[in-house]
């Protein structure tokens, strides 16, 4: 193997940047480089004994396995050394690589950028006196969190696996799930500081290549010194930043992401995070929960009705109260009336305050709740709610009705499959509850009305945000609002797959006949 060239130039290297054929000058860069940490082990041997070479062993303490730097990389290098005392220099580098070293990933490497991407990733550099390249090993440590029941997507039936923080571990979870040779995957790095790898997996053949092409124009579009979770990417390649409705949707079950993949759309893995990004995302999809195909299609159908039903007491409960109470106390019948009139006797403000402060107060226990440790949060959250509403009613602050309508609301915020939905129908009940007070049912109306508009202008990634509903795909609704069984949807969504529709391969031929 011949001697790389320092003054060769590179495409994507300076000339700077290329390494030298001096390894004590390349150990001084490195260490100077990196700031003379002392999680950087350089270990220096000794090859030959008529003429010595020297040859030094890179890593990082604790990105890197010990085991199998010392069983695999040190013994073995230091094994066949003591066999052959004399070992010619123009033949080391290859001789090393092909020969003493045991690990299953080995590739070579000429300049400084790529060997501290390689060192900070876990892999072990082993660089050699009077070679201008080096040698990378993989040897990353396999600590990681385990595969765990998922926190925020449980079911009662269905597979007790979550996605962790280890990107090479979430990409196994769905290959599990999914062995296809059709299973691609792209991967970026981004972040200028952090260099976090992202990876892109769709079904080739099943998804658009042109939402694969445009996903993958917007992350090479993203230009940030560090990436931490998954949120960032999601801000980033949104279609509309500034609603409050998400775009895109993100899972932490390996089940659902594997769904959406059959489906013909593509997943985001960063590393870093359990959390997996899915686009394009439809609002359908944050309402149905992975249990729902694992059961009776008759009961995941009640269920979703359910869903929808809650989500739109959730939205307006508040406002409604606000608005008959008001404006419109004849729709009311005259017991309910005389109740309702008789509890807000002696409460000193008017129905919106009195609504703005019971919604305000719980949104503030619940904050607490989830931020407390959970040893204690559930308990502060309970006991929270029940002292302060009581005393709030017995004070005259508060009506019982209005502690009985922020509780039912609560409960129905609770049945979204997605949180991020959940959050998006919490913020909009305060605008609501104002428009409520000023006009009535009109008012209410009206918000409901734009937040409609609003929904129907909404795209992620090209698709409507509304579908199959707006525009209105009859073959698509056997998914939607209701379940049809298993053996009816042998169809994928029309306007998020337009390249392989049927499910099956046994339905391909009749679907190119058509």
């Amino acid at each position: 193997m011949s001697m790389s060239n320092n003054n060769e130039t590179s495409p994507s290297h300076t000339t700077n940047d290329l390494l030298y054929t001096s390894l004590s000058k390349n150990i001084k860069i490195i260490q100077q480089s990196l700031g003379h940490s002392n999680d950087i082990i350089i270990r220096e041997i000794a090859i030959g004994e008529t003429d010595p070479h020297s040859l030094a062993i890179i890593s990082i303490d604790g990105l890197s396995d010990k085991t199998t730097i010392s069983d695999s990389v040190i013994d073995k290098l230091m094994a066949n050394i003591e066999e052959e005392q004399d070992i010619e220099i123009t033949t080391i580098n290859q001789y090393v690589r092909n020969s003493y070293l045991t690990v299953g990933d080995v590739t070579n490497i000429e300049h400084f950028t790529t060997l501290y991407n390689a060192i900070l990733n876990g892999e072990t550099v082993i660089l050699l006196d009077g070679f201008a390249e080096g040698i990378v090993t993989s040897t990353r440590s396999a600590k990681d969190r385990a595969v765990t029941e998922p926190s925020t997507e449980s079911v009662i039936r269905g597979p007790r696996e979550s996605f962790t923080e280890t990107l090479r571990t979430n990409t196994a979870l769905i290959r599990r799930k999914i062995k296809s040779p059709n299973l691609w995957i792209k991967s970026r790095v981004i972040g200028d500081v952090t260099q976090t790898d992202v990876v892109v997996m769709y079904i080739n053949g099943i998804s658009s290549d042109k939402i694969v092409a445009e996903v993958l124009a917007r992350l090479d579009r993203i230009n940030i010194d560090g990436i931490l979770e998954s949120g960032y990417i999601e801000d980033f390649i949104q279609d509309s930043k500034n609603s409050m409705f998400p775009t895109v949707y993100n899972s932490e079950r390996p089940d659902v992401i594997a769904g959406e993949l059959l489906d013909g759309k593509v997943a985001i893995l960063v590393d870093g995070t359990p959390f997996v990004l899915v686009v394009p995302a439809l609002f359908t999809s944050f309402l149905q929960s992975a249990e729902d195909y694992y059961q009776h299609w008759m009961i995941s159908s009640l269920v979703r009705i359910l869903r929808f039903f809650g989500i739109s007491l959730a939205l307006v409960a508040p406002s409604l109260y606000v608005a008959i109470t008001t404006f419109h106390q004849e729709m009311l019948p005259t017991p309910m009336l005389i109740s309702i009139a008789s509890q807000r006797e002696g409460v000193p403000f008017p129905a919106v305050v009195e609504a703005l402060i019971m919604e305000v107060a719980f949104e503030v226990l619940r904050e607490a709740g989830l931020r407390m440790p959970r040893t204690i949060g559930p308990a502060v959250s309970i006991v929270g709610t029940l002292v302060i509403g009581q005393a709030a009613v017995d004070a005259g602050v508060v009506s019982a009705v209005m502690v009985i309508i922020v509780a039912l609301t609560a409960i129905c915020s609770f049945l979204f499959p997605a949180y991020g939905l959940s959050n998006t129908i919490r913020v909009l009940r305060f605008p609501l509850m104002i428009l409520a007070a000023m006009f009535g049912l009109f008012g209410v109306m009206f918000g409901i009305m734009l937040i409609i508009l609003h929904l129907c202008s909404i795209r992620s990634f090209g698709v409507p945000y509304l579908s199959p509903f707006a525009p209105l795909v009859l073959q698509d609704q056997k998914d939607a609002f209701l379940l049809f069984p298993r053996r009816k949807l042998l169809t994928r969504p029309r306007l998020v797959n337009q390249k392989n529709i049927v499910r099956g391969h046994k339905y391909i031929n009749v679907k190119s006949r058509k």
